[in-house]
């Protein structure tokens, strides 16, 4: 953040490219992409007896977008281990904190998504005719998202 002329301070939008992801408090290795900060609260529609011309709008649950984290595959993944346990019955939910950082790799921002279970692990096509990495893809379910 720079000051300007007048004594304020700017509050310049922070970059999207610069994240870190922690799975179960432990810094996993670089990920291309995290998706799924997201919530939706609904409205339940109340029609009151009497009055014609509106519906009540009342607050009702708020459902949390699944997390999607894509990263560069690589052989002894941490991933895969927390994949395994779960296909093996041995299940533990794990807190997943997605970390902003400002172009000097300060903390900005923390969203904590609570209790992650994987639902859906997917490997990305492989091609002889490209020159590309292999993306695994991660996808959790989770009860909220705190922010710090």
């Amino acid at each position: 953040m720079a000051g300007s002329s007048n004594g304020t301070t700017r509050k310049d939008p922070l970059p999207a490219y610069v994240f870190q992801v922690k799975i179960g408090g432990t810094a996993s290795a670089f990920f291309k992409s995290a998706a799924g900060l997201s919530y939706e609260m609904e409205a339940v529609p109340l029609k009151e007896g009497g009055v014609n011309n509106t519906t009540w709008q009342l607050v009702g649950a708020v459902k949390w977008k699944n997390i999607t984290l894509k990263r560069g595959f690589s052989k002894d993944s941490d991933i895969l281990k927390w994949r395994k346990e779960w296909m093996e019955g041995t299940m533990e939910r794990k807190n997943v904190d997605i970390i902003q950082l400002d172009s000097q790799l300060n903390v900005v921002q923390t969203w904590t998504a609570k209790d992650c279970m994987p639902l859906k692990w997917e490997l990305s096509e492989f091609d002889a005719s490209k020159n590309e990495v292999a993306i695994e893809t991660l996808e959790l379910a989770h009860h909220g998202l705190t922010i710090s």
